[in-house]
């Protein structure tokens, strides 16, 4: 059984969440202009299967890509429910419900993160 580093996925996660909540704030931001797609990024769990294989090098030094990179590539055009006449493709309440997406799961995130540290804070001190 592999352990399971969950600090490190809950900060990719982070770091995810992060990112989408910028997607959506520019999504609401560009409601308005003419001929903008909204964009989104993929589900969080398919950006750690594709991350999942790291690069080989042959040389410790060689640089790896940083997780900002790996989240960029995982940006796409999203499917918005309607598109207006101006190409305009930016849907506000489907926006607001990714908003609260974002924020139902930074609380998730942070709630286990308090849980977690206080067992590891518990079994320290005994």
């Amino acid at each position: 059984m592999e352990p399971v580093y969950l600090f490190n996925l809950i900060d990719q996660q982070k770091s995810w969440l992060s990112m989408r909540q910028s997607l959506v704030a520019q999504n609401i931001a560009n409601a308005d202009t003419p001929g903008y797609k909204a964009q989104d990024l993929m589900p969080f769990s398919r950006v750690m299967e594709r991350s999942a294989l790291d690069m080989a090098g042959a040389d410790p030094l060689h640089m790896r890509p940083s997780p900002t990179e790996t989240l960029a590539a995982a940006m796409r055009p999203t499917e918005g429910w309607e598109t207006s006449h101006s190409g305009n493709s930016v849907s506000p309440e489907l926006e607001m419900i990714k908003a609260g997406e974002v924020r139902g799961a930074f609380t998730l995130d942070t709630n286990l993160m308090r849980a977690f540290h206080g067992m590891w804070m518990s079994a320290v001190r005994t």
